[in-house]
Order: structure tokens, then C-alpha cells, then sequence
């Protein structure tokens, strides 16, 4: 599914013990850097029993307080899931 959005925040929400899946969300901003500012998600997008998400051809910014990522700089974004697999694509204007 493509999405329009300025950047996104991914994370891992808690899971199963003992599982190689967890449940994830990526949600959708209008501004960049969403985690400095107090804002709401204009979307969040939830997946159950994820094992991986493979960003292709981004800029990342990793946060080690929350583990989780930030992509700013976004003109969209194609996320598709196959099996316990997430693929996310698009285009950064970085």
C-alpha cells in the first residue's frame, strides 16, 4: 500500500515471550523529526507477528531511548507484507 507522509517512526511493541515474531507499527507524520515535537501520528499502521521490516534506499536515524526509527525527509512510501515479512520503499528527498 503506498502512503503520502513527511516521515515515520517504526517500533516493536511487546510480544509473546520466547517468539521470533512481535507485533510493530510504523506511523505516519507530516513534519520531520515527529519525536521531538508533541504531535499526534496522522496514521499508525499496526502488524501483528512480524519477524523482519527491510527498509530499502532510506536515511535512518536509530534511537536508542525508545528503539525505535525515524525516516524524515519522505514523499511516500510503499509498505508491503509477505508472511512475517515487512518491505518498506519509497522515495526520500534527502
Amino acid at each position: 500500500m503506498k502512503y503520502k507522509t513527511k516521515s515515520m517512526i517504526i517500533g516493536r511493541k511487546k510480544g509473546e515471550e520466547g517468539s521470533d515474531t512481535k507485533p510493530c507499527f510504523i506511523a505516519l507524520f507530516d513534519v520531520n523529526d515527529p519525536h521531538k515535537k508533541a504531535i499526534v501520528p496522522k496514521e499508525i499502521i499496526d502488524y501483528e507477528k512480524v519477524h523482519k521490516i527491510v527498509l530499502k534506499g532510506f536515511d535512518v536515524n536509530y534511537l536508542l531511548p525508545g528503539n525505535d526509527l525515524v525516516i524524515n525527509d519522505l514523499t511516500f512510501i510503499e509498505v508491503e507484507k509477505e508472511g512475517p515479512h515487512i518491505t518498506i520503499k519509497g522515495k526520500q528527498t534527502k
